[in-house]
């Protein structure tokens, strides 16, 4: 079998590359955006700070002359303040005045006050003059209705990429701690979905291999918990079924086996002339007895099977009192032989129901049979009928020897028999109770028996009525 990269590292994997694609896309747009961010606000207070000096220096013009014995010690301080050069420059663009006293007298060659446009700033060696790029803001120095001059601050672009690199490391940290702390919800998912989903896995591969006694041991409450309860319930379910088939067999054979070798057992003895031609009859007829007992058997076997498959059921509307009459009056030569009678008690004199007709015979007939089988000579089989609730209940009750409390809940087993009935019942096949409990049931209804050892049994089903369906 080839082995495929497995659930939990497919998480793994796509939860790496996810932390790792969010922080190149954290630190690509972060930076573009920050960067822009500083570069806006510095030229801001720059322009500010420009302005603020331009006004200054309009006022010590007189003419076209300019007094930078009053302008130096403000441009020191604000150079020294903003961390950045400070530039007065005259109409044709020469420098005369510079707050770091290095380029006083350089003329800009290609001065164009007008080259920003309506931008506030511009950046790059502003006309060559710098080594490395700046930031400059410029703004003018007017007097008269005249422009004699410029202000024009400049500030290194280092400075800028050093505060921005300032604001990126805490997001770079903050991005690092909540992906850490992200681990926790993948220690979560392993606790909670991985390792009980790998125990279901292994557990489905158990039962695979023909170990339905294995169980999950997966107790939690959610989706994952109730999936591991419903595995177990089912491995339990199979191997009930498993044990019950297995016992099914045995019963099978057992119930086969004895009748096969009575009747084989027979047969050879005649061939063989051991019994005698004058005991030929009897021994015959208990080979048809045989014969007839398998038969049956083979029949209830057939029975429960068509029960089993839940499609056999044709329903009709019948008078139930009348079917009770009639099974009953098929009774009547048993019954005759060892002095019981029936008793019959019905709430109306019809009584309709809806119902498989040939079906709710044969519950009929077990019931009643195994009354009579159970019940001593000379008693009374009560049969009922009543309504509640939109039922109508039908009721068999004997004054037998009951069944024992340890086997109430047995009886309904296939080829089940108590020891009680072994005694009384050897011509029969355990199957009567079943197959009485499957029909009722494939209905949609149900049945229920109460017994006192000694005393008798009553049996009671219910049935719909045709206004109830």
């Amino acid at each position: 079998m080839k082995h495929s990269l497995s659930l939990y590292y497919k998480l793994l994997l796509g939860y790496l590359v996810f932390g790792l694609l969010g922080f190149i896309t954290i630190a690509t747009f972060s930076s573009a955006i920050t960067y822009r961010y500083l570069v806006r606000r510095n030229a801001e207070v720059l322009y500010d700070e420009a302005t603020l000096i331009a006004d200054n220096c309009s006022r010590v013009y007189e003419g076209a002359q300019i007094d930078l014995e009053s302008a130096y010690p403000q441009l020191e301080a604000v150079s020294a303040y903003l961390k950045s050069d400070i530039w007065i420059l005259d109409h044709d663009g020469a420098i005369a005045a510079d707050s770091s006293g290095r380029r006083t007298g350089v003329l800009v060659e290609d001065f164009d006050p007008t080259a920003q446009g309506n931008r506030l700033y511009s950046t790059g060696t502003y006309y060559g003059l710098f080594s490395e790029k700046v930031l400059s803001v410029s703004a003018p120095i007017t007097g008269n209705m005249q422009t004699y001059g410029y202000i024009v601050i400049h500030l290194p672009l280092r400075l800028i990429e050093a505060e921005q690199n300032g604001f990126l490391n805490i997001v770079y940290i903050t991005s690092a701690i909540l992906f850490v702390l992200s681990l926790i919800i993948l220690l979560v998912f392993t606790r909670v979905v991985y390792i009980p989903l790998k125990k279901i896995t292994f557990a489905a591969g158990e039962y695979a291999a023909g170990n339905l006694s294995h169980n999950i041991p997966v107790s939690s409450h959610d989706e994952i918990g109730y999936l591991a309860s419903t595995l177990n319930y089912m491995s339990d379910a199979l191997n009930e079924a498993e044990e019950y088939q297995k016992k099914f067999i045995a019963n099978v054979s057992h119930d086969f086996r004895s009748p096969l070798t009575s009747i084989k057992g027979y047969l050879e003895a005649i061939l063989d002339g051991t019994i005698p031609p004058e005991h030929y009859q009897k021994y015959l007829h208990i080979i048809i007895s045989e014969t007839e007992r398998l038969n049956k058997l083979t029949q209830g076997m057939l029975t429960l099977n068509s029960l089993d498959s839940k499609a056999y059921l044709t329903k009709s509307n019948f008078d139930i009192n009348r079917i009770i009459r009639d099974t009953a009056a098929s009774f009547e030569g048993t019954c005759s032989a060892r002095g019981i009678t029936f008793d019959l008690t019905f709430s109306d004199a019809t009584q309709m129901v809806c119902a498989d007709l040939g079906k709710i015979q044969q519950v009929l007939y077990n019931l009643i049979d195994n009354a009579i089988k159970f019940s001593h000579d000379d008693s009374v089989i009560y049969l009922q009928t009543y309504v509640r609730y939109e039922k109508v209940f039908v009721s068999v009750k004997d004054t037998g020897i009951g069944i024992p409390r340890d086997s109430l809940k047995k009886i309904w087993e296939r080829f089940y028999k108590t020891d009680l009935s072994r005694g009384k019942d050897k011509r029969g096949t355990g199957l009567g109770l079943s197959i009485v409990r499957e029909i009722i049931q494939a209905h949609g209804e149900n049945i229920d028996v109460v017994s006192t050892e000694g005393v008798g049994t009553e049996f009671i089903f219910s049935l719909p009525r045709p206004a109830a369906l």
